[in-house]
């Protein structure tokens, strides 16, 4: 069969070229810019109060990135399998590929990727997204694939999520994914307050809020286990199965978290035991308050003693007439 390159002509495409997610290069490039701009502020700084700001500086833009963005990644949950397995439907040819699955908070990832890519006389290199958020309905999205002739192996590893599915687990990660969802934009509110209390500064409250941000993301993550844990259905390859296990932005969330808790922790302890050190990690200057009090000093010293005072004040009625003419 030569009609269509070798391949069937129900199928309108080949192969689905990998879409970059624009979200994630839009956040870091916004964060890199206020980054550079705080690098140039930087020789402005005197003494050595400018590595604390700079690290500062550092951290609370680290933490607001990875706040933001582990909203849109797609790697909570991740997990490879190499096998031999039939390319597409109506047809016995079997392809050895990289089957991965990638799930999110938003949605689910399926990838196939050939050993090599060209075999079959196609290039193997999928990469699927199936969103269950709730502006978009994921059977819809599965249905589409099945229109569009996606690869068995894809459509297979989606139908695991489909709410006809015996395995019944697309509403456990759909409310989960919500869930974490709604704390992480929590903790991204309660960072951008966090920063403002240290920019005023009240260094306590600071703390305070740099303690709940932890606390929500530590509970994102929470809220994302109870899906993790519930009972899967098998991804079977033949004799292999496909199996996952927590992601990259599962990790670097539960990081940041514990960074989080860490420097609020460290924040309320100085400020109740070493509140000198603090104001110096935060650059508050001590000769602040030694200049005002000097001020008021040079301020009173200004002012008439008591007795001249006593010497000014003349009663009313005391004071001489004038007496007007008139012109």
């Amino acid at each position: 069969m030569t009609l269509w390159n070798g391949s069937f002509p129900f199928y309108p495409s080949t192969n689905v070229c990998f879409h970059f997610d624009t979200k994630w290069a839009i956040i870091i490039s916004v964060f890199l810019s206020v980054l550079a701009i705080f690098i140039i502020i930087l020789p402005g700084i005197r003494g050595r109060g400018r590595l604390f700001w700079f690290l500062r500086v550092v951290t609370g833009l680290f933490v607001g990135a990875v706040v933001l963005t582990i909203q849109f990644t797609r790697d909570w949950e991740t997990g490879w399998v190499t096998a031999n397995t039939s390319y597409k439907s109506f047809s016995r040819a079997l392809v050895n590929a990289d089957i991965g699955l990638h799930v999110g908070l938003a949605g689910v990832n399926v990838t196939l990727v050939g050993n090599p890519v060209h075999q079959v006389n196609e290039t193997i290199d999928y990469n699927e997204h199936f969103s269950w958020s709730f502006d978009a309905d994921y059977d819809h999205s599965y249905d589409k694939g099945l229109q569009k002739g996606l690869p068995s192996p894809i459509l297979y590893v989606a139908e695991k999520f489909t709410t006809h599915s015996p395995c019944g687990v697309l509403r456990q990660y759909r409310i989960s994914g919500h869930y974490a969802s709604l704390t992480l934009w929590m903790a991204f509110c309660t960072w951008l307050i966090s920063i403002l209390l240290f920019s005023m500064p009240i260094l306590l409250y600071g703390g305070y809020m740099l303690l709940l941000t932890a606390a929500l993301m530590l509970f994102s993550l929470l809220f994302f286990v109870t899906a993790r844990n519930t009972l899967k259905c098998p991804i079977q390859f033949g004799p292999v199965s496909l199996k996952t296990d927590y992601g990259g932005s599962f990790w670097l969330t539960l990081a940041t978290g514990l960074l989080c808790l860490l420097l609020g922790l460290g924040v309320i302890v100085l400020n109740s035991v070493r509140p000198q050190e603090l104001k110096l990690v935060f650059n508050l200057d001590e000769g602040k308050g030694e200049e005002e009090e000097r001020w008021d000093k040079s301020y009173l010293s200004a002012e008439p003693s008591s007795s001249m005072q006593d010497v000014l004040m003349v009663p009313l009625g005391e004071l001489c007439e004038v007496t007007s003419t008139q012109l």
